[in-house]
């Protein structure tokens, strides 16, 4: 890859500086207005950035939960395997405190825990040593995950097309590149030169304060919409492509994703536009049999009427329907891209088969 191209795939939001017993994140609550990278040393300063979001995006929570433990082992004074176990226990119980819903967070403490035991017959300076190449492996696999998400969406795409996305699935979530735009970086150091419009995704707006942010400081050419204009840009013939994250992929192919995805799809098949959901296969649930199963979080009424304003835009007191997600039907889909490949309708056939043929 172009490592000496200065663009948004170099903006990492969670880095080891283990030389310094530092944990460097990207500040993402400051965006767009403030490019704030925090040194973080004390273990209470790791649970804050991952309870705050100032660490976001389901990868980017993992790789800040393996490397805080990792830090939090390395400070500690035990000489023992017993003692050492003990402190363990204190930091991954605390670290999962931080965000008791997050998937990926418990998934990488348990990761480093299940190596913390394969190593018990080793000295405690070893253990250390092995919870560091833990830790370096959970952020090096998924930048391969985006990257190999990337290199198959980037076959289904053509120079100069217009693409819309949806919320933010980049760089800044992920360990690299992202997942949804994973193809409009790498499509950018070939030289495609894609037309990025992105919804600003209401009402937590990362669209606009994430995803049109990575693709200007990466010099991408990214257009700012509201999200009810695309179904006008999409009429206007300036979209060729609808690419999208998912949160949680049902075994029939039924995708949950940010409030409104589910509208673009439906736009997206009216125009007769591709809609492809970038998914990670650590999202595809196959013992999820439909989109009917995933649980919808229901927000803070306040991110609607008054969150982004000086004074309450919305009348006082107003009832207030605020989910986190939708479920876009499998039938608006056009294809699940994974990092082993691409599934096709059926997705009840095609979806267990991206993890029965893994691909190098």
């Amino acid at each position: 890859m172009g490592d000496n191209n200065m663009t948004a795939t170099m903006i990492q939001s969670v880095t080891l500086d283990d030389a310094n017993d530092t944990l460097v994140i990207l500040d993402q609550t400051l965006l767009p207005n403030e490019k704030v990278f925090l040194q973080v040393k004390e273990l209470k300063d790791i649970w804050d950035a991952i309870y705050h979001l100032k660490v976001r995006g389901a990868p980017a929570i993992g790789i800040a939960a393996g490397y805080g433990m990792y830090l939090g082992i390395k400070a500690s004074a035990a000489e023992t395997y017993e003692e050492l176990a003990k402190d363990f226990q204190r930091v991954k119980e605390y670290l999962a405190s931080s965000r008791p819903t997050a998937v990926n967070l418990f998934w990488a403490l348990d990761r480093m825990e299940e190596r913390f035991k394969q190593e018990q017959d080793k000295s405690v300076s070893e253990i250390k040593e092995a919870l560091r190449q833990e830790s370096e492996a959970i952020r090096a696999e998924d930048e391969q995950v985006c990257e190999q998400i990337g290199k198959y969406a980037l076959t289904l795409l053509q120079p100069g097309w217009g693409i819309l996305t949806h919320c933010n699935a980049g760089a800044i979530a992920t360990a690299k590149y992202g997942t949804a735009l994973a193809p409009i970086y790498l499509g950018e150091e070939q030289g495609y030169r894609f037309k990025v419009y992105a919804d600003e995704t209401r009402p937590l707006l990362q669209g606009a304060r994430l995803t049109a942010w990575e693709l200007q400081e990466a010099g991408i050419d990214v257009t700012l919409i509201c999200d009810n204009m695309s179904s006008i840009v999409m009429k206007e013939g300036k979209i060729q492509a609808v690419l999208v994250g998912c949160d949680r992929v049902a075994a029939n192919g039924d995708t949950a994703n940010k409030i409104g995805t589910s509208a673009v799809a439906i736009l997206a098949k009216h125009y007769g536009i591709p809609f492809y959901v970038c998914a990670p296969l650590s999202t595809v649930d196959l013992q999820c049999a439909t989109g009917g199963d995933i649980h919808i979080e229901l927000r803070p009424d306040e991110e609607i009427t008054s969150k982004w304003y000086e004074q309450p835009m919305a009348p006082k007191g107003v009832n207030v329907y605020n989910p986190c997600f939708d479920v876009t039907d499998h039938e608006h889909i056009t294809a699940i891209i994974t990092q082993n490949g691409i599934a096709y309708p059926p997705f009840a056939d095609s979806l267990p088969a991206m993890f029965a043929d893994k691909k190098e």
